[in-house]
């Protein structure tokens, strides 16, 4: 059977393309014998504007020192495969096909979304490959993105926040913002690019009662194009580097957002 039969069917488990919940997910994660609490370290990436890229950056960042790294990352652009991968490349159809049937049977008919079940098999091949890192996308919001299921991460980070899905995570920038931090752990790691007042006073209080280190752009670090590249500067000094390789001047943004959490946990120089 190929993956694209799979999905399709996995489509027509629950009514609603969207649901946010957690409880499905973690019913199905622990009935397969909880996969998510076996994959390598996480960075976990929240937020309305640059998650695909910030997640290209630190993927590029950590293979450049070596690291094995696997990413989960949505929707994709042409392929299901795209948005699953492992430490040597995207997932095979092969591998795609053995996780998906594995939890198809496992969650026995059940109602569960198409993002929280494929999800799901993400988790449950990552945690059968190996791996130094692993770094996950959410996919709506975060509070109640089945992502949010990830336990133990090594760091949460938010890109920019604006106005998005408003049906389901408010209408101010404000409750949007409130929603994306609750990806935020206690004394876990917090990175947040530079946002709106409004946005980063959410996170900044979430961070306060989540005793959750919080570092944020233009507080703890400033990023700059100066002379054809750009210049990153923190509390322990300053990089001149190469434009990034993805196009835009915002994506200076997600590159140093990327670069700061590296560096802030001793991985990157």
């Amino acid at each position: 059977m190929s993956s694209d039969t799979l999905l399709a069917r996995l489509h027509t488990l629950h009514p609603k393309l969207i649901d946010l919940s957690l409880g499905r997910a973690e019913r199905l994660l622990a009935a397969l014998g909880s996969p998510h609490l076996k994959l390598p370290p996480v960075l976990h990436v929240a937020g309305t504007n640059g998650k695909g890229s910030t997640v290209a950056h630190l993927r590029a960042m950590l293979e450049a020192d070596g690291k094995r790294v696997q990413t989960y990352i949505s929707p994709h652009l042409v392929r299901f495969h795209e948005r699953i991968r492992l430490s040597d490349g995207l997932i095979s159809e092969a591998k795609l096909v053995d996780v998906l049937t594995r939890c198809e049977a496992v969650n026995g008919g059940r109602p569960i979304t198409f993002f929280e079940i494929t999800m799901v098999a993400a988790f449950l091949a990552f945690s059968e490959d190996e791996a130094d890192y692993c770094i996950v996308e959410v996919g709506l919001g975060g509070r109640y993105d089945s992502t949010n299921v990830l336990e133990g991460k090594l760091a949460s980070l938010i890109t920019p926040i604006g106005l998005d899905h408003q049906s389901f995570l408010g209408d101010t920038v404000g409750q949007i913002a409130g929603e994306k931090a609750g990806i935020i752990r206690s004394g876990t790691p917090v990175f947040s690019a530079e946002q709106v007042p409004e946005a980063l006073a959410v996170i900044d209080a979430e961070a306060a009662m989540q005793g959750a280190p919080l570092k944020a752009a233009g507080r703890d670090w400033t990023a700059s194009a100066a002379g054809g590249g750009w210049t990153f500067s923190d509390a322990t000094g300053s990089l001149r580097l190469p434009m990034p390789a993805l196009v835009g001047a915002h994506q200076i943004g997600n590159a140093a957002l990327a670069l700061a959490c590296l560096r802030s946990l001793g991985i990157a120089p």
